[in-house]
C-alpha cells in the first residue's frame, strides 16, 4: 500500500521541474511512511511514497524495466492477491525477477500483456505506467474502486495522484470548487468520475485511462454485468463459503503484522472467525480490534437504527475464535477535538460530513497502527449481500431515487438545512439527485423473465455496489492511509461481488432476514448470539456531552461572522442549532453542527476558490 503521483507534460522536459514533483510526492508521506522515490525522464515524472507490506527490502519504487525501445516505469499502490500465480506464469514465459514483490509482477505483467493486464489482476490497486517506448501513460484502477486515483488534465498532458492533495500541490492545479462540486459534496450520490475539485476527475473503478500526444482516452475493462444464476440454495451457500475461504487466505498474506476489525456484526465476525481458523492451522493467533465509547453502556438507548451495543457481541466472537482482542475506547474529548477534525478533513481533502463516525474511524485506525500495519475489514458486505435496512423498507424500495437517501432523510434529516437559503436554491440538490438517479438506473440489464420485484431489487443492489459502496470505500481508505495502515476488504473481491450480485433476491433473503447467504455460509464459525443478531450500523456516540462540545465549538465559530464559512452556511440557522437545549439535539441537528464545523476547517486548510455563480 502506498501513495502515488505523477506529471506528464509532452511539451517540456520535466527534469527541470523536480521541485514540483518532490512537492507532489511529499503530500503522500502519510500513505507511505517507509520510503520515497521519484523518477523523471523527458516528459514524464513519477513520485512514490511506500508503505512496505510485501518484500520489505525489494519493493522500492518507482520501478523500471529497460527494453531495447525505451524505459517502462511504474508507480503502484495496493495489493495483487494472485501475484504468485501470475509470477509463475510470467516465469514460464521467460521473464526473470529481481525481487519477490507484487509490484514487479505487475510491471512484468504489463510488459507481457500490455493493456490486457488489469483483467488478470485480483486485488485492490491504483497504478500508473509510463511506457517510454511509445510515450504513453496508463492509469489503472481496481474494479470496485477500493484504492483512490485522481487526475487533472493540463494543456499538454496530465497530473495524477492517489489523492487530490498531490495534484493540488502542483501550481497548474487551482483549488477551485464550483456549484457542481458543492452539489456532489452535499448529496450522497457519488457520481462516477466526479472529484469535487474543478477540472479534477477520478479514474473510475474498472477503468484504464490512457494519455498520449493525441489526447486522453478511457476504456472500461470491467463492469458489473447481469448474468443468469442457476445454482440452487445449497450450492450457492457452498460457493459463497468457498470463495470466502479463498479470499481471506489470500488477503492474510503479509510480511508485516496484520489484524482484523471486529464490530460484532455478521460481516466482521464471519471474516474474523475464518481468519482465526486459517491462522490457527499455522499456529498463529489473530489480533482483533473494536471501537467503543466511554460510557456507551450507560448511555446506550436502542433506536430504529441500532438495537444493541456492539461490545457484548465483539467479546463473544473474540472468545469463540480465540483472538487476541483489544477494545479501543474513545472519549468525548477525543471525538470532538478540533485537531482530530482537522486531521480527518486533511485525510479526505473535503468536508465529507460523517461527523463523529469519521473521527472515531480515524482514531481507531491510529490506535491500531501502533500494533499492526495491515487490517482486514468487513466493509462492503452489506452492499454485496443486502444488509441495509433500505433493502427491506417498502418506501425505499419503491422510491425513484437512491434508496439510502430515503432512509437517511427519515433517520437523520437533511444536514443541508444549515446552508444559506439563496445558496440552497442555486444548488437545487433535489434536482441534482433526480438527474443522477436517472443516469445511475439507466442501463441495468434485466434478465428475460425476471419479475418486476426481482428487477427492482437488482437495481437497488446495483446502485449500492456502483455508488454507495464507493463513498464508504473512500472514507475507509483515507482514514486508514492517513496513519499508514493498510485496510483490506475481502468482501470486495470481484469474484464474490459478481456471483452474489446475480443471485436472485429470493435467495439473498431466503429466511426473510438480511444477508441470509452470508449467515448460512459462515454459521459453523459464528457464535449463536452473532448469528441471531439484527443488523446494526457502524456505531455513533450517544454521550450528550458530545453534542454540548459541538455547540461550544460552533458558538466560537459564530463569534467570527466574517469567516468564509458564512458564504455557505446561514449564520442565523446555525445559531439556533447551537443554542438548542441538549435534550432537543437530535442526530439530524447534530449533523448540521458537524457539517458547519467541517466546512469551516476545510476552508481554513485548503482556502479553495468558491465559484458560487
Amino acid at each position: 500500500m502506498c501513495g502515488i503521483t505523477g506529471w506528464v507534460s509532452f511539451d517540456r522536459d520535466l527534469r527541470g521541474a523536480a521541485d514540483a514533483v518532490d512537492a507532489m510526492t511529499a503530500t503522500m508521506e502519510c500513505r507511505g511512511p517507509d520510503d520515497r522515490g521519484t523518477w523523471i525522464e523527458g516528459p514524464a515524472a513519477l513520485g512514490h511514497r511506500r508503505l512496505a507490506i510485501i518484500d520489505l527490502p525489494g519493493g522500492r519504487q518507482p520501478m523500471t524495466a529497460q527494453t531495447p525501445s525505451g524505459t517502462v516505469a511504474l508507480v503502484y499502490s495496493g495489493e495483487t492477491y494472485n501475484y504468485t500465480e501470475l509470477r509463475r506464469e510470467l516465469v514460464s514465459r521467460g521473464h526473470t525477477f529481481r525481487t519477490d514483490s507484487d509490484t514487479e509482477v505487475v510491471l512484468r505483467g504489463y510488459l507481457e500483456w500490455g493493456e490486457g493486464l488489469p483483467e488478470r489482476l485480483n486485488g485492490m490497486f491504483a497504478f500508473a505506467v509510463w511506457d517510454g517506448r511509445v510515450d504513453k501513460l496508463l492509469m489503472i484502477r481496481d474494479r470496485m474502486g477500493i484504492k483512490p486515483f485522481y487526475f487533472h488534465e493540463t494543456a499538454d498532458g496530465v497530473l495524477f495522484g492517489s489523492e487530490p492533495k498531490a495534484i493540488l500541490a502542483n501550481p497548474l492545479a487551482a483549488p477551485r470548487v464550483t456549484l457542481d462540486g458543492l452539489r456532489e459534496l452535499f448529496t450522497m450520490v457519488k457520481t462516477p468520475g466526479h472529484a469535487i475539485w474543478d477540472k479534477m476527475h477520478e479514474v473510475e473503478p474498472g477503468t484504464v485511462v490512457t494519455v498520449d500526444r493525441s489526447g486522453l482516452r478511457r476504456r472500461a475493462y470491467w463492469t458489473l454485468e447481469t448474468r443468469e444464476h442457476t445454482d440452487d440454495r445449497e450450492t450457492t451457500i457452498a460457493t459463497v463459503r468457498g470463495l470466502l475461504d479463498d479470499i481471506v487466505r489470500r488477503q492474510l498474506v503479509s510480511d508485516v503484522p496484520r489484524c482484523t476489525l471486529l464490530s460484532g456484526g455478521l460481516d466482521s465476525s464471519a471474516m474474523t472467525a475464518i481468519a482465526a481458523r486459517q491462522l490457527a492451522e499455522q499456529g498463529e493467533t489473530v489480533r482483533s480490534f473494536a471501537v467503543d465509547f466511554a460510557g456507551q453502556a450507560e448511555n446506550f438507548v436502542a433506536d430504529q437504527l441500532r438495537g444493541t451495543p456492539d461490545t457484548p457481541y465483539v467479546h463473544d466472537v473474540a472468545r469463540a475464535s480465540g483472538t487476541e482482542h483489544q477494545d479501543i475506547v474513545l472519549d468525548v474529548q477525543a471525538l470532538a477535538d478540533p485537531e482530530v477534525r482537522a486531521r480527518v478533513i486533511t485525510a479526505r481533502d473535503i468536508p465529507a460530513g460523517f461527523g463523529d463516525m469519521d473521527a472515531s474511524l480515524y482514531l481507531l485506525f491510529r490506535a491500531i497502527r501502533e500494533h499492526s500495519t495491515v487490517a482486514l475489514s468487513g466493509e462492503s458486505a452489506d452492499e454485496v449481500f443486502g444488509g441495509y435496512l433500505q433493502f427491506f423498507d417498502e418506501e425505499a424500495r419503491g422510491a425513484d431515487t437512491f434508496p439510502w437517501l430515503v432512509r437517511m432523510g427519515r433517520d437523520f434529516g437533511d444536514d443541508a438545512d444549515v446552508l444559506r437559503p439563496d445558496l440552497d436554491a442555486r444548488l437545487d440538490l433535489p434536482g441534482y439527485v433526480r438527474d443522477n438517479y436517472a443516469g445511475a438506473a439507466r442501463g441495468i440489464r434485466r434478465l428475460d423473465g425476471e419479475s418486476d420485484f426481482e428487477y427492482r431489487m437488482r437495481r437497488i443492489c446495483h446502485l449500492h455496489l456502483t455508488r454507495f459502496v464507493r463513498i464508504l470505500l473512500d472514507r475507509k481508505d483515507r482514514a486508514s492511509m492517513a496513519v499508514g495502515l493498510e485496510v483490506r476488504v475481502p468482501f470486495c473481491d470481484h469474484r464474490l461481488v459478481e456471483y452474489v450480485y446475480n443471485t436472485p433476491w429470493a435467495l439473498k433473503s431466503f429466511d426473510g432476514r438480511e444477508k441470509s447467504l452470508l449467515r448460512e455460509a459462515t454459521a459453523d464459525v459464528l457464535p449463536r448470539s452473532v448469528y441471531e443478531r439484527i443488523k446494526s450500523p457502524y456505531p455513533s456516540t450517544q454521550d450528550p456531552k458530545y453534542a454540548v462540545a459541538l455547540q461550544d465549538h460552533v458558538k466560537e465559530l459564530l463569534s467570527n461572522p466574517s469567516h468564509r464559512v458564512f458564504d455557505l452556511v446561514d449564520h442565523a440557522r446555525l445559531a439556533r442549532a447551537a443554542h438548542r437545549e441538549t435534550p432537543q439535539i437530535t442526530q439530524a441537528s447534530r449533523r448540521g453542527l458537524e457539517r458547519a464545523l467541517d466546512l469551516a476547517v476545510w476552508l481554513d486548510l485548503y482556502r479553495p476558490e468558491l465559484a458560487l455563480d
